[in-house]
């Protein structure tokens, strides 16, 4: 059986690092490398909520999702005019995910911005942002929580995310660009801490599948997801 392009198992994760605190201006950030795939998140936050929000007494999360130009083999045009299609997609999935951990009762009338931007794409980039945003999320809500502008901690839970696929008829674990540009099956995870399932994405690119494969293709990335969970953790104080 021909090996991977870097001589991973199928069900071997790339090295995974979380380098915190990447940036000084911000409440948290965390720059995250998924192999060669970087994305650098950062959490700012602002007092008031949208229009539709104000009076609740409720905060609001929101993220914005963007490949820099350089970060792929051919220019990448910057979303001059605001993002569409692939990119505003992915920063509604990576809002929704973050939401989910977040109670937004606790926070008052602030707005959280989540910023991933891709320094370097090799695939998985979405799924690299939402692990590395929840990283950056968990140290700018403890800062603003000893600045004593929360009460209790408004983060409530963990997330990650992971892709898998079938490429060439194996099931792999967390693909890179060029098994993800030839993958008959594509599949996005997102799984909080209790292995409760908050966003499952899977596309027949080039074939079908049943459940049997469905339910094969789901445990694979549970072990990929208990993974990035562990790593997470590992990496904050």
């Amino acid at each position: 059986m021909a090996q991977r392009t870097d001589g991973r198992a199928d069900d071997a994760l790339r090295p995974v690092f979380f380098e915190r605190a990447y940036l000084k201006n911000t409440y948290g950030s965390c720059l995250v490398s998924f192999g060669d795939t970087r994305v650098l998140c950062a959490v700012s936050i602002e007092e008031g909520v949208p229009n539709w929000r104000k009076s609740s007494g409720k905060g609001w999360l929101t993220a914005e999702y963007a490949m820099l130009p350089a970060s792929t083999g051919k220019r990448t045009r910057r979303e001059t005019n605001g993002p569409v299609g692939r990119s505003q997609e992915i920063q509604r999935l990576i809002g929704r995910s973050l939401r989910s951990v977040v109670d937004l009762n606790a926070l008052g009338e602030i707005t959280i911005t989540v910023d991933c931007d891709v320094v370097q794409a090799d695939g998985g980039t979405r799924t690299a942002a939402i692990c590395g945003a929840w990283v950056a999320l968990r140290d700018a809500l403890t800062a603003w929580r000893l600045a004593g502008r929360c009460k209790g901690d408004a983060l409530f839970g963990q997330i990650a995310a992971i892709s898998v696929g079938m490429v060439d008829g194996r099931l792999l674990l967390d693909l890179d660009y060029h098994e993800d540009s030839r993958a008959e099956i594509d599949m996005n995870l997102v799984m909080n801490a209790h292995g409760e399932f908050v966003e499952v994405q899977g596309t027949g690119e080039r074939a079908t599948f049943d459940r049997a494969r469905l339910n094969a293709l789901l445990d694979l990335g549970l072990v990929g997801l208990e993974e990035l969970l562990s790593l997470q953790r590992a990496a904050l104080p």
